[in-house]
């Protein structure tokens, strides 16, 4: 008598299990994002170029670079300089470098430096095949040759300020008075980058919107699949062997 033995499905091997669910939390996630964000510049320079949406966006330039003065040139001046690339690139590095010195993990840093690398290869991809010229003002920086959607500038701002306050935020969580600090200066200096490339007649302000838009997504996509949801299951072992030490034999 022949026996048919049933065949059982291979197990996921760990190698495969990791790489299915950062495809699934990390690439899947941002591959959407991407594509959304390159649709939404199509819509902008090819089927909304002339209508009421553009001339508006063009209108708040400006009304903004009419209003210029002396002293603001100078603050947006630096504010703008929060998140150039060579700034963004240096300070990156630092806090990379602290995190692993401080914490004593790498978990911290790859957040970080996936956090800014995933918003910037965004930003360029649309860069490249979404171009749209940038405001019709006086340009107070010079203009780079990627094109005025989205903005680079504060995507990159709000991947890094906001990506170290959320990296403190979670390692001070019980002190309200801190939390509330590194997120005052993390979205304070990502508001700043941002109206700064807005008032100096760099971007749209549709374009600075989206660079908001694209720099907290990331940031969120990233930080739950690398920070928060590895920091909650740690909490929750640490809770779970407080609890079997605390009862009785």
């Amino acid at each position: 008598m022949v026996t048919v033995r049933e065949r059982r499905p291979a197990a996921q091997t760990p190698s495969s299990s990791t790489a299915v669910e950062v495809a699934r939390r990390i690439l899947l996630p941002l591959t959407l994002m991407a594509l959304v964000t390159l649709g939404l510049g199509l819509l902008l320079t090819r089927v909304l170029e002339h209508s009421s949406l553009i001339a508006q966006d063009e209108a708040v330039s400006r009304e903004i670079a009419q209003e210029r003065t002396p002293f603001w040139n100078t603050i947006t001046h630096y504010g703008s300089m929060l998140s150039d690339t060579p700034v963004i690139i240096v300070v990156t590095t630092i806090m990379v470098v602290l995190f692993r010195l401080v914490y004593g993990r790498w978990r911290e840093s790859v957040f970080l430096v996936a956090a800014v690398c995933a918003q910037s290869a965004i930003f360029l991809l649309a860069t490249v095949f979404a171009q749209r010229a940038r405001p019709h003002v006086q340009h107070l920086d010079p203009a780079p040759p990627t094109s005025s959607y989205p903005s680079g500038h504060t995507s990159a701002a709000v991947a890094f300020y906001c990506g170290v306050a959320l990296v403190l935020t979670l390692h001070t969580h019980r002190h309200t008075i801190l939390k509330a600090l590194w997120w005052v200066l993390g979205a304070g200096a990502a508001l700043t980058v941002g109206l700064s490339r807005l008032y100096r007649g760099m971007h749209h302000l549709t374009d600075v919107s989206w660079g908001w838009v694209l720099g907290i997504f990331c940031v969120f996509v990233l930080a739950q699949a690398l920070l928060i949801r590895p920091v909650m299951a740690s909490r929750r072992a640490s809770s779970k062997r407080t609890a079997n030490e605390a009862a009785p034999a």
